[in-house]
């Protein structure tokens, strides 16, 4: 099993989708990765050798955040926006939609389960 960025990829998916299991890493950036080592979409994941791995490898830290630092990029610059007390930050604090969703009936994975209030 080849294990990339800190990430075990599927042995029998083509490496174009394998490489998506890695955090920040979508089918477009795979795809430039594959470009850029020279290394055939189709090929499988249990088909790739020492050589490919470490060339994947390489790519990714060189063109690429991703797993813990983007992790840790995101959730900084979340708190950035808490901290700016920006309307988006204030969103994220409450625990609210962020993007213009409406609240009155649904958000519920973002509110969590309902509370009755001021039912007499």
């Amino acid at each position: 099993m080849a294990r990339i960025s800190g990430v075990d990829l599927p042995k029998k998916k083509r490496i174009e989708y394998g490489l998506t299991y890695v955090y920040g890493i979508g089918l477009h950036a795979s795809r430039k990765i594959l470009d850029a080592t020279g290394i055939d979409y189709n090929k499988r994941v249990y088909e790739l050798n020492e050589d490919d791995i470490a060339a994947i490898t390489k790519e990714i830290r060189a063109s690429h955040v991703v797993e813990g630092d983007l992790r840790k990029q995101v959730a900084m610059d979340i708190k950035a926006l808490m901290d700016l007390g920006s309307y988006r930050g204030l969103r994220h604090r409450r625990g609210l939609p962020c993007r213009g969703q409406k609240t009155k009936t649904n958000a519920r994975t973002r509110k969590g389960k309902r509370k009755t209030v001021g039912a007499a």
